[in-house]
């Protein structure tokens, strides 16, 4: 559907249909005013306002298919597809051939997770299509479905179609070079960037996409000639710089790195991801109290970017200063108390603290989180054995047994338990199992349970089970 674009006229035919909603006096508009009443409407999202048009409209004109069309987009946005179909059917019968038709046929098909339906009704409407008008539109709906249907190849060829007929156009270009990325062919975007660059040697986003396929592939010598060309062509790309940086941080130039970041904070608002970058570069290069400063002014920045506070949170641990690392870590907890990463952060500081219950406390909370790691079960383990919470350190392990079944450091641990609580058939059982495993695990017991070690059944299952 064309529309004209905003002038006079619109604007008065809008201030007219407001004051007639405002006064309840039935005024006459002609159907090409009420088109450009709902498609202003529809772009401002004022759903409501573009409701009353279209019902308006209708009873002004009710033989308008544009209208129609109309009611149907309302109905599609709203998940009333029968409805949606009901009118296009409507609307079919009095022009088979409209193209728009099929489009919106197949917006019903696509909500409805119906893709395969969605392209072949697309197709009918590239077969209507007249004058070429409108085609890259029909070939990006083609391509967003195979994308729907994880059909990479198809959905880059529908994507091509559109940067044939125009060159610029960087939204099929970003989704080709999805299309390769999801496939892991970054040595085909390499070639199909540089052949695109040939024809559009000025294009910013073409270089851009090139250095991230370079980057990918470790080459960060072209990665950031590609970066340099993409600032050369625009250099005001915030982008480029960022990616620029990036490189240069691989090549452990940081000094390069950082000024590459700062000219980012120059253009435009600063970034979380800058400002962190900006404090690793420095603290690469021992500047420490740089580097913190800008893990500060990242978590100032954006609170809830995690890699911020755990730069932080790991800046102090490796300084052994834990009980600032600690202080940093329960700032982020407060922030997000479903992160993961937090509570095993947490978990390791309070047991370098020795504070146990509150390193037992953050490894259950790093599991009930889905962190299945096996040092995670291990560490919890040999708190609760410290704690005297033998019980609930076999529960604990038989847990890990079923994510690590046939793992030497578990059935040692089970062992020295079941010694502990006199479960001798059953210590000898877990035994048997860990030293048929791996007998290098051996000081496990010696570690964690030296009276079981000292043991004369031990001792002698021990000597028994190495001839």
């Amino acid at each position: 559907m064309e529309f004209s674009q905003p002038d006079d006229n619109n604007n008065f035919s809008l201030t007219r249909f407001e004051s007639m909603l405002k006064t309840n006096n039935v005024l006459f508009f002609d159907s090409n005013e009420f088109e450009n009443i709902i498609h202003h409407y529809l772009e401002s999202g004022k759903m409501a306002l573009a409701k009353k048009a279209i019902k308006l409209g209708l009873e002004q004109h009710p033989t308008s298919v544009n209208l129609k069309l109309f009611l149907t987009e309302i109905y599609i946005l709203e998940n009333k597809f029968t409805e949606a179909d009901e009118v296009l059917n409507e609307i079919h019968i009095i022009e088979p051939s409209n193209e728009e038709i099929y489009i919106q046929k197949a917006s019903v098909f696509s909500k409805q997770d119906l893709h395969e339906k969605a392209i072949d009704t697309l197709k009918i409407a590239l077969t209507l299509n007249q004058g070429d008008e409108g085609l890259t539109d029909l070939f990006a709906l083609i391509g967003m479905e195979y994308l729907f249907l994880d059909q990479f190849e198809n959905a880059r060829e529908y994507f091509s179609k559109c940067l044939a007929i125009d060159l610029e156009d960087y939204s099929a270009l970003y989704n080709i070079i999805y299309c390769y990325d999801f496939l892991d062919q970054n040595n085909e975007a390499i070639d199909f960037l540089n052949i695109y660059l040939d024809k559009n040697p000025y294009c910013e986003v073409a270089w851009h996409q090139l250095g991230r396929q370079y980057f990918t592939v470790k080459d960060y010598d072209k990665a950031l000639a590609a970066f340099e060309f993409a600032i050369i062509s625009d250099d005001s790309f915030v982008g480029a710089y960022l990616e620029k940086g990036k490189v240069l941080e691989k090549k452990k130039l940081y000094l390069e790195a950082i000024d590459n970041y700062k000219i980012t904070l120059a253009l435009d608002e600063p970034t979380s991801f800058a400002l962190l970058r900006i404090g690793h570069c420095h603290e690469k290069l021992g500047q420490d109290d740089l580097a913190v400063q800008y893990f500060y002014k990242t978590v100032h920045e954006d609170p809830l970017l995690d890699k911020g506070w755990i730069a932080i949170t790991k800046f102090y641990n490796k300084k052994r200063n834990y009980q600032k690392a600690l202080f940093y870590i329960n700032k982020a907890i407060n922030i997000d108390s479903e992160n993961v990463i937090y509570w095993k952060l947490y978990a390791q500081i309070n047991h370098r603290l020795n504070f146990l219950e509150e390193a037992e406390r953050g490894y259950k909370k790093t599991l009930d989180l889905g962190n299945y790691e096996l040092q995670t079960w291990l560490s919890r383990t040999d708190i609760l054995i410290a704690l005297g919470e033998h019980e609930a350190s076999i529960l604990n392990l038989i847990q890990a047994a079923e994510f690590y079944p046939e793992t030497a450091e578990i059935e040692f641990r089970l062992a020295g338990l079941h010694f502990i609580l006199h479960e001798s058939r059953k210590g000898q059982y877990h035994l048997k199992n860990a030293l048929l495993l791996n007998h290098e695990f051996e000081f496990i017991l010696e570690e964690l349970f030296p009276n079981v070690l000292l043991k004369p059944s031990v001792q002698q299952m021990l000597l028994d089970l190495k001839k």
